[in-house]
């Protein structure tokens, strides 16, 4: 595991978690003997290194949000025997990424220690201590850990339960999404969001609605592709009793009911040409008629739409109106597909997997190295919903300590990938590497290029080579 290309990404994550950081505390359990010689390195690269020195003295340590990388010396028959509780302490701690410090014998295929390396740490290191190979491990482990505590877009320390999935990224894509929810939000103008299916296109909507001067007001989420075509003009705008059969009572549309909040309307390019007509006079006069009324009703809503379809290119076929495009199209947000977030994949899945923790088998314990690489590699078509519910089915079905590509459905479908050349292996590892280095630092290509070791020029070739983009 500490070949060209994985030490090429521990020199990636390294270097960039090494910036502007004084002092980063690094929790340490076990002997240390094995540490002792190199403990003025570790201090003079920014290591503060605090020891546990029992089992309990860990679990309290640990549960403390200022450690984020930890070390646990394995070599000591009473850390070998206590392994449950230290096994125990680490899963508690999700917040740390932890690496083993071993000797080459506890490798051994018979030794007690393979079960619990594998199910529990994020890496491990042999000894003799090789303090540049444990830098470079440790700033790795740290740049993750720091990734995936930055990585939520909702306010710091809030985590909203909305039943799926968090808006989750560190890509240069998702950040770019972010800084633009933020700007939108400031504002009242309508906004279009558009993203292939999965994206998550409600979850920016209703992100947009929260951070706005509206989020105490009500959010209503109208599906215009899910309602009857016949019921759609009675669902949005809500009608008078006995204005058609069936209308026993008067109803309240979603519009009126979205009075004070924002309206959030789903697959607009599905919506009818009649009714087109009818929101678009709701959007210049910001009031309404019920069905089977003569009333006017102002209503104050902020109406946010989405869509998966080319809007432009169903006005020019003539089944949207242009002026009704250009009232909702006033600000607009692009949701990218999964497959073009780079280095999102396995952030998500991580979060996935500990958000629905409740549902996995007890002995889970995380993905597989190859369940990485294969999710890393595979295009998801159907974005992050598929994502999700790949990875919770997986939670469930998995009878081993870590998930592997055929418990997420992907192994056939990936086969025909592994079997590469020579030169396609060495593209695929160039490709994940720059891709790795624009996440790690925001998509500049001056950082990048200093964290590879090249110079721009050099970068913009390779990319401009492998069709990689900042944006």
């Amino acid at each position: 595991h500490h070949d060209e290309v994985d030490m090429s990404y521990s020199q990636i994550y390294g270097a960039d978690a090494v910036v502007a950081v004084a002092s980063r505390p690094l929790l340490y359990f076990g002997s240390m003997h094995a540490i002792e010689p190199w403990t003025e390195r570790l201090h003079n690269e920014g290591w503060r290194l605090q020891y546990a020195e029992n089992i309990n003295e860990l679990q309290k340590l640990s549960s403390a949000a200022e450690f984020k990388v930890g070390i646990v010396a394995l070599g000591q028959e009473h850390i070998i025997n206590n392994c449950r509780n230290v096994e125990s302490t680490i899963a508690q701690a999700e917040h740390i990424r932890w690496i083993a410090l071993l000797p080459k014998d506890a490798l051994d295929p018979r030794a007690p220690l393979r079960e619990l390396i594998s199910a529990t740490f994020y890496d491990y290191h042999t000894l003799p201590v090789d303090p540049d190979r444990l830098l470079l491990t440790l700033g790795h482990a740290l740049g993750m850990a720091e990734i995936a505590a930055d990585a939520l877009l909702p306010e710091e320390g809030k985590v909203r339960d909305n039943g799926e999935s968090e808006m989750v990224g560190a890509s240069p894509q998702m950040q770019k999404v972010f800084k633009e929810i933020r700007k939108v939000s400031s504002v009242d103008a309508p906004v279009l969001i558009t993203g292939e299916s999965g994206t998550g296109k409600e979850l920016a909507a209703q992100a947009i609605h929260e951070r706005s001067s509206r989020g105490h007001g009500p959010f209503i989420a109208v599906n215009c592709g899910a309602l009857p075509t016949n019921l759609i003009q009675s669902e949005l705008f809500g009608h008078e009793k006995g204005s058609f059969t069936g209308a026993h009572q008067r109803k309240i549309g979603r519009v009126e009911a979205a009075s004070g909040g924002s309206l959030f309307l789903d697959e607009i390019g599905d919506l009818p040409m009649e009714l087109q007509a009818n929101l678009l006079r709701f959007l210049q006069e910001k009031t309404i008629q019920r069905v089977g009324g003569r009333e006017d009703i102002t209503v104050d809503v902020r109406v946010i739409a989405a869509t998966h379809v080319d809007l432009e290119k169903a006005v020019r076929d003539g089944r949207f109106r242009e002026d009704l495009y250009y009232r909702l199209n006033v600000l607009q947000i692009r949701m990218p597909a999964l497959r073009e977030r780079i280095g999102d994949v396995p952030l998500l899945a991580q979060y996935i997997f500990h958000r629905f923790a409740e549902e996995k088998g007890r002995k889970i314990k995380g993905f597989s190295e190859a369940a990485l690489h294969t999710m890393n590699h595979y295009d998801w078509p159907g974005n992050v919903r598929e994502l999700i519910n790949r990875v919770r089915r997986a939670m469930v079905m998995c009878d081993k300590f870590l998930i592997s590509p055929s418990d997420l459905g992907l192994e056939r479908r990936n086969n025909s990938r592994l079997v590469l050349t020579l030169g396609e292996a060495r593209d695929r590892a160039e490709i994940d590497i720059i891709r790795t280095a624009l996440a790690q630092n925001r998509g500049s290509v001056s950082l990048a290029s200093k964290q590879l070791g090249v110079s721009r020029v050099t970068l913009y070739r390779l990319m401009e080579k492998h069709a990689l983009s900042t944006n």
